[in-house]
Parts: structure tokens; C-alpha cells; sequence
């Protein structure tokens, strides 16, 4: 049994091997594997084989040919698609290194793919990248692991509205991610001042609203327009090239709130008193307005992201919306009175099920910020919290699923060290230690409850975060923390042993020319070497 194991495995003090996230289960046995250019490739199944495609691709640096086999051989790697089983899950697998083997079987292509994300790990850094090593051999200690997430949801948020990343950086995030096994990427696409995916049938939200010469607390910035979007030509290969990673990405259109470029784009979305204003950014809130027709363009809207993003979620924000707009507003409080809502957090939260409604009949899942409780909660939807972890405790008491990401460990934008000479962040404090920290199931939950906390994720939001450079460096190496929160087992999870393991992560990261903070700066050495 894999819990079991894991549970004899963590009274062991020694971990040697260099995994992270750690695995359910890990054991190390005599002899090695020798990986060389005599090493076949075995793979049976369309599955197997896309996975096959998938670590040639991953080991090109080793310049080892890994050519097809129809069977083992002396010297071979072998991907198996097994029967399904209640031990492996949807996204489990073993790995057996043995001294002319190396086995990796699971009941699914994701569990495979999992499976040699751990096996790459056994190899040395260098075969990440970025010089191809001619004559490459190398020992990989014999192993075997059995392995399954504790978590469905593992996932990352990236915030392009503030500050604009281009396609690659976005690719470059997902490839890391996956090689930590993380599966979610929530692509925050739109906000107050920026919009950043092309709707066709409404071009102005590009046209207008993906440039901007204010920052997100409305300061000028240097007098030229800033901004970016992505063609749906340039999000279609994204979506699939994260399909091939086992990440699904889930896009997160802001809405009633943080809606100010849709608003310039379009008038009649907004609160005005003067709609004729110079300005387009100049709406007297970035409120949308409750008419039906506001409606009918967010649904319109939706038809084009659900035909981009196969995700079951689509994300709808419903954060921090400022009612007091909409108390001041005389239509606004006559679309209330018709419909007998009683106050502004019933109004909003008549606005998410209208677009949690369509969501529904078109097969998709709303899902959106803890404020989406005020007033009511949609019928089928699920809450992020990120306000604590209350909203996330009431969702599960009341049957709906929640991601856990509260500022408190999960947001990454946060300063990571209080010395000096780190880059700007937009406050707070949030350490590597402190995500390794957080435990995303609240203990008052019972179990039953405790079944509808779906994950955990890791945000970055750019206020103050202009390059990918800088981007990086708050990701990273905090996400690689969050993997392991998010897929290992509660009781193997150790900060003492999860430190080795990182810095043996880390030369991966250089190899593939990622920034990341390095583990001896400041406010870190007093932690590594208590």
C-alpha cells in the first residue's frame, strides 16, 4: 500500500535521492542502470508512445539516440500502460531502476509522465540543458518508487494584465512547472489595466484596452502607452503545448469588478456620468454595470475563451468589488429593486450566477476569489480562497469544492527576505520556509468536508513585477516548495530533508537558464544551517 509505505518511509532520516517533489514511496537498492547509447527506448500503446516522443524530446542533451525497441532488451527503458488500479489513481506510477531496466508504468499517460519526471531526476543536471554532452554515460542508482499526489489541484497563477509576459516566458513557466509535476496554471488575462486576449468579436478590448499609461494604483507611468495581449493563434499553442505538459490552464476573465479595460473599450459596460470623457480609462469605477446586456457580452465573451481552453474551469475573479459605485448609482439600484434583491452583495451575486448558469449548460465549472460566498453562493461553483482560509472552510461545510491559496503562505509576490536589495514586491512577507510550511486541509474541516479541498496554488501577481526575469525570481525556487506540499504525502514531508533535495533541484534551474533566488542570500543561512 502506498500510504503505508510512506508513512514506514518517513521515519527515515536519510534521503539521498534527489526528488522533489518526494514521492509516496522511495527505496533505494543495490547495483546501478547504466544510461549510454546502447539504451533502447520500449513503448507499447499510443499513450506510451507519446510519452516515449516526450523523453526524447527531455533528453536531447544527452545526445543518446534512446532509440524504439518492440521489447525489452538488456539495456532498456520501458513505459507501460497498466490496468487501472485503485493504488495508482489517475496520476500515479511506479519507477524501477534495476541493472538493465528501468520500468515506469501507470493506469494513465499523466501517471507516466510523472513517472519520468521523477526518473530525470535521477540524472545529472547537466541533462537539462543547455549544451548537448557528446559520448554522454552515466550510473543511475538502482530504485523503486511508487508515487501518487496527495492533490488533484497543484497549481500556479501568473498575473499578465498589470505587466504583459511574452508567449515563451509563459512556455518557459508551464515546462518548470511540470518538471515539479504542477498541473494548474490559472492565466489571469484580464483586469483593470490591461486586457490581454484577442476577442474577435469585440477587437477594441485589444485595440483599447491592452494599452495603458497608468499603473495599477492609477499613477502615471512615462507617458507612452504599455501593454501587450495574445492572438488566439498564440493562446492556441500555449493550450497545446501545456496539453502536452499535463497542465491544464484555466483563464480567469475579472469580473463584476477589476474591469476598467473593458470598460474603455466598450462605454456602455461601465458606471458613467459623463460617457463622452476624453479619456476612455476615465469610467467612474471599474465596476460593470447589472443590465442585461452586460450580460449577454461576458457570455459572448465566454463563447470564444471556452472555444480556446478546453479547462473544465473557466475563472470569473469576483474580487474586490467596490459596492459603493453601485449604491450610488440611480440605474443600478433600479435593476435591484426589480429584482428583489435585497442588497449589493445579493446584486453581485446575482451577476456570478448569470454566468455561472451559462458556464453550467455549456459543460464548464465557474470558478472564482472567496467573495463569490457574499450574497450566495452559485449553485456549481468553486471557491478559491485566498483571503485566509475561512472562505475555503465554508465552501467545503456547504458541499462546494476550494483551492487553498491564502496570501498567509501562497503569494508569491510577497517579499521572500526582509534584507536589503531585494526587488520590489507589493508587500507582505512570505519566505521559502513558510510555503514549505502551509498545510492546505484545515484542521476543523472533518473528512468528509475536508474531500472538497481540491488543492493548493501559488500566486504571482505583477503590480510591481515588469520583467520575467523578475518574475522568475519570486516563482522560484518558492513554487518548487509548493510542489511538495502539493503532491507529497502529509506525513513524509520534512523542511530538513526537503533542503538537500533543493539544492540538488536547483543546478536543473541553471541549466535551463531560469532566475530563481539563490539559497544563500540573506535571511536564508540562519535557516539552512540551524
Amino acid at each position: 500500500m502506498l500510504m503505508l509505505a510512506a508513512a514506514a518511509f518517513a521515519q527515515q532520516e536519510l534521503r539521498p535521492l534527489p526528488l522533489v517533489p518526494w514521492p509516496a514511496h522511495a527505496a533505494i537498492k543495490e547495483g546501478s542502470f547504466t544510461l549510454n547509447a546502447s539504451t533502447a527506448l520500449v513503448a507499447k500503446g499510443r499513450e506510451a508512445r507519446e510519452n516515449a516522443d516526450y523523453l526524447r524530446q527531455a533528453l536531447r542533451f544527452t545526445g543518446l539516440p534512446l532509440n524504439g525497441a518492440d521489447k525489452p532488451t538488456s539495456n532498456a527503458i520501458v513505459l507501460r500502460i497498466v490496468k487501472p488500479e485503485a493504488e495508482l489513481g489517475d496520476q500515479g506510477y511506479r519507477l524501477s531502476v534495476g541493472k538493465s531496466e528501468v520500468d515506469i508504468e501507470a493506469a494513465t499517460s499523466a501517471g507516466l509522465f510523472y513517472g519520468i519526471q521523477t526518473f530525470r531526476q535521477l540524472l545529472p543536471p547537466a541533462t537539462y540543458g543547455p549544451t548537448v554532452l557528446h559520448g554522454f554515460s552515466c550510473e543511475i542508482q538502482d530504485v523503486e518508487v511508487a508515487d501518487r499526489p496527495r492533490f488533484g489541484w497543484r497549481g500556479m497563477l501568473l498575473d499578465v494584465s498589470r505587466h504583459f509576459f511574452p508567449k515563451e516566458e509563459i512556455m518557459k513557466m508551464l515546462g518548470t512547472m511540470a518538471e515539479h509535476k504542477l498541473n494548474f496554471f490559472q492565466w489571469h488575462l484580464t483586469d483593470d489595466p490591461g486586457w490581454r486576449i484577442e476577442i474577435k468579436r469585440y477587437p477594441n478590448l485589444t485595440k483599447v484596452g491592452s494599452l495603458q499609461n497608468f499603473d495599477t494604483f492609477g499613477k502615471p507611468l512615462d507617458g507612452q502607452n504599455h501593454g501587450g495581449f495574445y492572438t488566439q493563434k498564440d493562446i492556441r499553442e500555449v493550450v497545446a503545448y501545456a496539453k502536452k505538459l499535463h497542465i491544464t490552464i484555466v483563464p480567469e476573465i475579472e469580473m463584476p469588478g477589476h474591469s476598467l479595460a473593458a470598460i474603455a473599450s466598450y462605454h456602455e459596460l461601465g458606471l458613467w456620468n459623463n460617457p463622452a470623457k476624453e479619456n476612455p480609462w476615465a469610467a467612474e469605477s471599474s465596476n460593470l454595470n447589472t443590465e442585461d446586456s452586460t450580460i449577454r457580452f461576458y457570455e459572448n465573451v465566454l463563447d470564444e475563451i471556452m472555444k480556446l481552453f478546453p479547462s473544465a474551469w473557466i475563472h470569473v475573479g469576483g474580487d474586490e468589488v467596490d459596492k459603493g459605485p453601485w449604491q450610488r448609482n440611480p440605474r443600478t439600484q433600479e435593476l435591484k429593486k426589480l429584482r428583489n434583491l435585497k442588497n449589493e452583495d445579493e446584486l453581485q451575486s446575482w451577476f456570478i450566477r448569470q454566468i455561472d448558469g451559462y458556464l453550467t449548460s455549456h459543460g464548464r465549472r465557474l470558478i472564482g476569489w472567496d467573495e463569490i460566498l457574499e450574497g450566495g453562493l452559485a449553485q456549481g461553483a468553486t471557491v478559491m480562497s485566498w483571503r485566509g482560509i475561512d472562505g475555503g472552510i465554508a465552501a467545503a461545510r456547504a458541499g462546494h469544492d476550494a483551492v487553498m491559496s491564502p496570501t498567509s503562505h501562497m503569494y508569491l509576490d510577497y517579499y521572500q527576505s526582509r534584507s536589503k536589495g531585494e526587488p520590489r514586491a507589493i508587500g507582505g512577507f512570505v519566505p521559502l520556509e513558510h510555503v514549505y510550511s502551509y498545510e492546505p486541509v484545515p484542521a476543523v474541516l472533518n473528512p468528509e468536508e475536508a474531500k472538497h479541498i481540491l488543492g493548493v496554488q501559488g500566486n504571482i501577481w505583477a503590480e510591481f513585477i515588469a520583467t520575467s526575469s523578475h518574475m522568475e525570481y519570486m516563482a522560484w525556487p518558492r513554487g518548487i516548495a509548493l510542489s511538495e506540499v502539493a503532491w507529497s504525502p502529509k506525513e513524509t514531508r520534512s523542511w530538513q530533508s526537503f533542503l538537500p533535495r533543493l539544492k540538488d533541484d536547483l543546478p536543473r534551474l541553471d541549466a535551463e537558464q531560469m532566475n530563481y533566488r539563490k539559497l544563500d542570500k540573506p535571511d536564508l543561512n540562519t535557516v539552512i544551517n540551524r
